[in-house]
């Protein structure tokens, strides 16, 4: 293990141990040399591990006693970043999460996804859609739309997985930004046909307008929640 990537390592035992509550909130963590000690290295790279557990919003530095643990949310969604499901699944701890992919092709896009993909109709898209299952419960449903210009081949497999892994990973698409809009909507039969929605009649709808680093908007995702399990928290930091 090189010392670069110790300190992620290190990280991400720290922050799933924080997530699954070993360490509780508004606790200590144990100090630098306690923490060098553990993890059978130096005290400075547990300082590059504590440095990123306290930009994630995880812990406060409180100078003379140590890191404190702030409350976190296990179920919580952060809405300015650009993050996979994968990646969420990960850093949140659950191991109760479950996808499943419901319908997976290429199509050719009509008016209404043309207008969102800022593309011509007719254009081929790969069409996705995939319901997250959550503590026993299928709770969001996204439907995700790529301009197949960008991305050639496309499985079900991989979007049983993680697209973006495929996407970075084996294609090196360089994803850079998104927009996202937040709007509340009736829920269609489609919500209705893949969501445990309890009766509820509304949804949650987060779109997201993806970019590369070029600028090219090549995704279009809606990610549709349960209205009772909305709740997309951001952390932020004021510059000092």
């Amino acid at each position: 293990m090189t010392k670069s990537n110790k300190y992620q390592q290190i990280f991400e035992d720290l922050s799933e141990k924080i997530q699954n509550g070993t360490y509780t909130a508004n606790s200590i963590l144990p100090s630098e040399n306690e923490l060098s000690v553990i993890y059978a290295t130096s005290r400075e790279t547990i300082r590059k591990a504590l440095t990123l557990l306290a930009q994630k919003g995880l812990i406060q530095k409180l100078r003379g006693k140590g890191s404190l643990v702030l409350d976190v949310s296990r179920m919580s969604f952060p809405i300015s970043g650009l993050v996979s499901f994968k990646e969420l699944q990960t850093s949140m701890g659950r191991d109760q999460i479950e996808t499943f992919v419901h319908d997976f092709g290429l199509i050719s896009a009509d008016e209404g996804i043309a207008t969102q993909l800022e593309t011509s109709r007719d254009a081929e898209i790969w069409k996705v859609v995939r319901s997250r299952k959550i503590g026993g419960e299928r709770i969001i449903l996204d439907k995700s739309y790529f301009l197949k210009d960008q991305v050639p081949l496309l499985t079900k497999e991989i979007c049983e997985n993680s697209i973006y892994e495929y996407l970075e990973g084996e294609l090196r698409l360089p994803i850079d930004f998104a927009k996202k809009e937040i709007v509340v909507e009736e829920c269609t039969d489609e919500d209705r046909e893949y969501l445990d929605l309890n009766e509820y009649d509304h949804v949650v709808v987060v779109k997201n307008y993806v970019h590369l680093k070029d600028a090219t908007l090549f995704e279009y995702t809606e990610s549709r929640h349960r209205l009772d399990m909305f709740r997309f928290v951001d952390f932020a930091r004021r510059k000092h």
